[in-house]
Order: C-alpha cells, then sequence, then structure tokens
C-alpha cells in the first residue's frame, strides 16, 4: 500500500520584500559598522533569493527600515532585537492565519471536505504554544473535533518528509483514512542581530510560508491514477556532524548554527547513502527522473548537484522556488512539489531535504502521468518494501 496526495496548497503572507532592501533594513537595524554594512548587499545576493514573504510587512511601516515595526535599531530596542516571548506572541497571532489559508487551498484542489479528515499533523520549528496551530485549525476548518492530531515540532527544513512519512504509517493502519498535513514556519520571527557570519547567512536565506497536503489510500487497482504516490522515504544522520546545523531557542529568538562546512559534507556523503537507499528499492540513480532538492541555499544545491553528478536543469526548481520565496524551511519542499505536479513533470521524482543531524531526509515519489509499465515498477517496489519505512 502506498499513499496518495489527494491534494495541496500552499500561502504566503500577502506582502513581500525585495532582497536589496531586506539587506539595507539590516545595515540599518543591527548596529554594523559603515564597512560591514557596504558588505551585507553582496551577501545577501549571494543567497540565491529575490525576495521574501513575511508577516511583519504593513503598509503603515513604509520608510521605516523594511516597511515593519517588529524589529527595532539597536539604538531604540537594544542590541538584540525583540524578546523570544515577544516573537512567539508574534507567531501565536499570525501562523494560524496562514496555514489555514493553505489548507483551504489543499481541500479544494483535493476536492475533499475538512469534516472528511481523520488525521492532522502539524509541522513547525519555529514556533510554539499551547492550545496551538492545530486547535486552531480544528475550529477554523471546521475539522471533526475528534480528529486524531500529531505535532512535527523542531526537526527543521526537513520536517514536511517526516510528517508524510507518519501520514503514510496512518493510511497503511487504515485504508479509510484521510489525512491533512499542515507545515507552518514564520522564519522572520528570528532574524538576529550581530556580526556573526553563520546567523547573517540565515538572515538572508529565510522567510514565511505554509504547504498544506491532503493524503489518502492510493488505490491499487486503478491503471491510470491523477494523483501522486508517495512509494517510499529513508532517513540517515551523517556522524559526526551534530555541531555543523543546530536550531537553538534563545533569549532573543531561534538561533540557527549554519557552519560553512555543510555544503562538503552533503556532497562527500549524499551518493553512498543514496545509492544504497534506491537500490534497496531495487532503482538506481539512473531511473529518477526529477529530484526536488529542498533549497537550503545556493551552495548545498550545487553540492547535490556535484555529489549526484546531476545536470545542472535537475535543481532549477528548486532554484526558482528559493528565488521566489526564500527558504521557508519545512513547507519550501511542498511549494517544489506543488510545482513539479502543477508542470506535470515526468517520474519518478526522488525528493531531499537537510536538517540538524546532520540529517538526509529522501523521498521516493510516483507522479501521477504513469504508463502501464510505471504501474508494474511501483507494484514491485511496495511490495519489495512491505511497511513504510
Amino acid at each position: 500500500m502506498s499513499l496518495s496526495i489527494l491534494g495541496i496548497g500552499t500561502a504566503v503572507p500577502e506582502r513581500a520584500i525585495d532582497q536589496a532592501d531586506a539587506a539595507d533594513a539590516a545595515g540599518r537595524l543591527c548596529g554594523f559598522n559603515d564597512k560591514q554594512r557596504r558588505l551585507l548587499p553582496t551577501l545577501y545576493r549571494h543567497a540565491g533569493v529575490r525576495q521574501r514573504h513575511t508577516v511583519l510587512l504593513t503598509a503603515e511601516a513604509n520608510g521605516h527600515p523594511g516597511g515593519q515595526f517588529f524589529y527595532r535599531s539597536v539604538e531604540e530596542g537594544g542590541p538584540h532585537g525583540p524578546t523570544t516571548a515577544a516573537r512567539m506572541q508574534k507567531y501565536a497571532e499570525c501562523a494560524p492565519g496562514l496555514a489555514t489559508t493553505a489548507c483551504r487551498r489543499a481541500f479544494a484542489n483535493a476536492s475533499i471536505e475538512a469534516r472528511a479528515v481523520t488525521h492532522l499533523i502539524t509541522v513547525s520549528c519555529s514556533g510554539f504554544g499551547a492550545p496551538g496551530v492545530d486547535v486552531q485549525l480544528i475550529r477554523d476548518l471546521g475539522l471533526p473535533a475528534d480528529v486524531a492530531r500529531t505535532h512535527v515540532g523542531f526537526m527543521g527544513c526537513h520536517g514536511a518528509l517526516n510528517a508524510l512519512r507518519v501520514a503514510r504509517a496512518f493510511v497503511e493502519a487504515d485504508p479509510e483514512a484521510r489525512v491533512l498535513v499542515c507545515a507552518i514556519e514564520l522564519c522572520s520571527l528570528h532574524h538576529q542581530y550581530g556580526w556573526n557570519p553563520e546567523q547573517i547567512v540565515a538572515n538572508a536565506l529565510f522567510a514565511d510560508g505554509s504547504a498544506a497536503v491532503v493524503c489518502g489510500h492510493a488505490s491499487e487497482s486503478a491503471e491510470t491514477d491523477e494523483r501522486p504516490r508517495w512509494l517510499s522515504s529513508g532517513s540517515t544522520v551523517v556522524p559526526e556532524t551534530e555541531d555543523l546545523m543546530s536550531w537553538s531557542i534563545g533569549d532573543h529568538g531561534f538561533q540557527m548554527t549554519l557552519s560553512a562546512r555543510v555544503p562538503d559534507v552533503i556532497q562527500s556523503s549524499l551518493r553512498t547513502w543514496l545509492e544504497g537507499w534506491l537500490a534497496g528499492l531495487g532503482m538506481d540513480r539512473a531511473q529518477v527522473a526529477h529530484w526536488g532538492i529542498h533549497p537550503g541555499g545556493p551552495r548545498i544545491l550545487q553540492a547535490c548537484v556535484d555529489a549526484l553528478q546531476l545536470d545542472p536543469s535537475a535543481i532549477e526548481t528548486s532554484k526558482q522556488v528559493l528565488s521566489e520565496f526564500g527558504n521557508m524551511s519545512s513547507p519550501t519542499i511542498l511549494f517544489i512539489v506543488e510545482r513539479l505536479i502543477r508542470q506535470k513533470t515526468p517520474g519518478p521524482w526522488v525528493l531531499l531535504a537537510f536538517g540538524p543531524g546532520l540529517t538526509i531526509e529522501a523521498a521516493l515519489v510516483e507522479p501521477f502521468v504513469r504508463t502501464q509499465t510505471q504501474i508494474g515498477m511501483s507494484h514491485r517496489t511496495e511490495a519489495s518494501l512491505g511497511s513504510p519505512s
């Protein structure tokens, strides 16, 4: 049995900031000296981002640094920015509405009513609260009060892949299950002050967004299937890399550690593990028609190209999403999936994302355009898997 993606929806805040304006705002707010302010535009350009959406932008803040009131200069608000409590209050105010919009779009795409949902899985690493987004989704969407709830928290950029693995387990246990997965991140709430190169990279990359997927049992009898099929997932933690990437809670927001060594570690470790994982599914890299790679940044994307000897066009969709939306953490891979579905991209696809650990997460997806030969391959693959990984 496999998981079918019945519908998908995405949402971003109404307003976006150009990357050049974001660099200018950071230079004006964070107490940098003249030399550092001159360097910021170059650093932000190298992030591969053209614009980013954020819940902090308001029409009333026109002329204020970044078009927002939340972050104040070090002279006005202190050297570290808003407290974590203030940032979590903003998360509680803004996250439910954005998540609700993404879910409603997923329901419309799936032609399924909210009352049909049996399981709700929420994903976030940028905010906490109880009652949380899950309870508010039950209220605002009209989900059944007895819907089974699960939260995937603080797993970083690969969190949506973890959530879909959980969704597959639910569908495996109950073919009648209808699972709603919703990833919501407000990364712009965790902008960090000070001249720390790793923090500046994060400041230049991360953005806000939400994505939702409605999942159900994939029919084994249909000769053609109009919905993508989630065949398998895999995960590994690269040994002795715990210090290369982290996401910790500080007094002034969540703080990211992102070592410059991460792309090199991905380049040296990804291929061997991935080839072994695919071999266990009866496949090799040559049979993968398309790669959906989470755009952790341009160097990470290039590391994947080099490690897997891919044509540069293989990461074009990932680069487009990074340019248009920035790195939204967990929802980003689902933005890529939505685009692959819309473009009727032939498969099978392999999805990849990376997170603290250093963790590599992968998924094998068969899109809706299938030949009879591909159907036979998917059945053989699922038979070899037994239970969801």
